[in-house]
């Protein structure tokens, strides 16, 4: 399992399975990560900055970012 703990599965976007876009694969681990900023980051404020969730290859390793709608 490398560096995550839990199981990989795969993961529903709009009503179909996703793939990676590298290899193919249908299997993920899903992360949230923190977009910082410059001037956020300057004034030591980064719990400010927005968040995005990557979903991780099983495969390949390649990371799909997704920003909030």
């Amino acid at each position: 399992m490398g560096l995550f703990s839990e199981k990989s599965k795969t993961i529903d976007l709009g009503g179909e399975p996703m793939q990676c876009l590298v290899c193919g694969n249908d299997h993920f681990w899903q992360r949230d990560a923190q977009l910082n900023t410059a001037g956020l980051t300057f004034l030591g404020l980064d719990w400010a900055n927005a968040s995005a969730v990557c979903c991780v290859c099983d495969g390949c390793g390649y990371i799909h970012w997704f920003l909030p709608k």
